[in-house]
């Protein structure tokens, strides 16, 4: 068991970074948060990586129950999701990014940065995929292990910006997209896969 339990959380991992993005993200959140003092840069920043984390975590321990309420099965939601998935894709491919418009104030750290941001409608639909292929349990350890390391990147996010600069991080940006379209056809394949008889 702990032989598939590994395997599987590697993937949970990095299909969850990628979708999360916080490296591809950092233009968006240097712009979002440009005009706000140091001291109130960080606290949004901390507000994002706290937000984020239990949007996530609800997401893993009440999805399930969400989707039992509705009737939804499993494929279904990789066949919608993938769907979802895709379009994130072809909009960072083709835009450098997904934000329709900016925040103000403090509430910046969870709307828009913790969400859609982070846990956006691709963070959602890899959460509530692997939580029913992988179970809770590697679901929470991914979603741990995914925003701690998110949070080091809010963390040091002027370092990291002076060392991408704009062109790496758009770069990054529309790598993690490709990888995104990848896991939005394979989400998409096995859902039709198992929902034709």
């Amino acid at each position: 068991m702990a032989q598939n339990l590994i395997p599987e959380m590697v993937r949970a991992v990095i299909a969850l970074f990628i979708v999360v993005d916080p490296l591809g993200n950092i233009p968006i959140f240097i712009s979002l948060t440009r005009n706000l003092p140091k001291e109130e840069r960080r606290r949004v920043f901390n507000t994002a990586g706290i937000v984020a984390f239990l949007i996530a975590i609800g997401i893993v321990l009440g999805g399930q129950q969400i989707l039992n309420l509705f009737g939804i099965g499993l494929y279904s939601i990789m066949i919608a999701g993938g769907i979802l998935l895709a379009i994130l894709s072809i909009k960072i491919l083709v835009y450098g990014g997904w934000v329709e418009g900016e925040g103000s104030g403090g509430d910046l750290g969870a709307v828009p940065i913790a969400f859609p941001l982070l846990v956006g409608p691709g963070a959602i639909t890899t959460l509530l995929v692997y939580n029913q292929k992988a179970g809770i349990m590697v679901s929470v350890i991914s979603v741990s292990i995914v925003m701690a390391v998110t949070r080091v990147i809010l963390q040091f996010i002027d370092s990291i910006y002076r060392i991408l600069g704009r062109v790496g991080s758009a770069v990054v940006a529309r790598l993690m997209a490709v990888f995104i379209a990848a896991i939005a056809v394979e989400f998409m394949i096995e859902g039709i896969r198992h929902s034709i008889p």
